[in-house]
């Protein structure tokens, strides 16, 4: 007998869905925090990226074959990050992402599998640094692009939750509607706003 899920399975496409930044820092991996997500410690590569490859803990198993058996059984052994890049176009007006990516250069490269859907356990944080950075040559008919490789330094954190949006409540307006009505707006999410007019005697 099928178990079916309990409820509707929502595919989509990363394109265009997924996030990728480059954090400076992060205090705790496991819970990143929106301000760390803001700029000026983070810095988002999603529209310059072209490629993608790695960026996936691997697992080197242990053959344990035993004269019990004609089967070689196995355990898990050791975890290791696969080699991982990501390949950008590169701007010809701009070295912005250069000058945030230097070889040597330490932080976080932080993926939003599903977007930024505060609560969403669906973030993957990697600890690296810059390995190399070149550019790569073509006489194709494509776009200019480099290569950016990256080493994993520690055991990458994933399936984390995305930090809460900030609520900040608006400035009250001033010389702006009639006398005696006061307009109060609270912001309640990242892309919503709750507006509630109230009238005064």
């Amino acid at each position: 007998m099928s178990t079916k899920p309990t409820h509707a399975h929502h595919r989509f496409l990363r394109r265009g869905i997924s996030k990728i930044y480059w954090l400076q820092a992060i205090a705790d991996s496991y819970r990143p925090t929106r301000k760390e997500l803001c700029a000026p410690n983070a810095f988002e590569l999603t529209s310059a990226v072209s490629d993608i490859e790695g960026w996936a803990l691997e697992n080197d198993p242990i053959e344990t074959p035993d004269m019990g058996s004609t089967f070689n059984s196995s355990i898990p052994g050791n975890d290791k990050a696969a080699s991982s890049s990501l390949t950008f176009y590169e701007d010809q007006l701009s070295d912005e992402i250069e000058q945030h990516l230097p070889k040597g250069a330490k932080g976080y490269v932080v993926f939003l599998r599903k977007g930024d859907i505060p609560g969403s356990k669906s973030v993957d944080v990697f600890p690296v640094q810059v390995a190399t950075r070149a550019a790569t040559y073509s006489t194709g008919n494509e776009a200019a692009k480099f290569k950016v490789t990256y080493t994993v330094l520690e055991e990458p954190s994933l399936d984390v939750p995305v930090p809460e949006a900030e609520i900040r409540p608006l400035p009250k307006p001033t010389g702006h509607g009639s006398k005696g009505d006061e307009v109060e707006v609270t912001v309640v999410s990242a892309t919503a706003a709750t507006v509630f007019e109230r009238d005064e005697d």
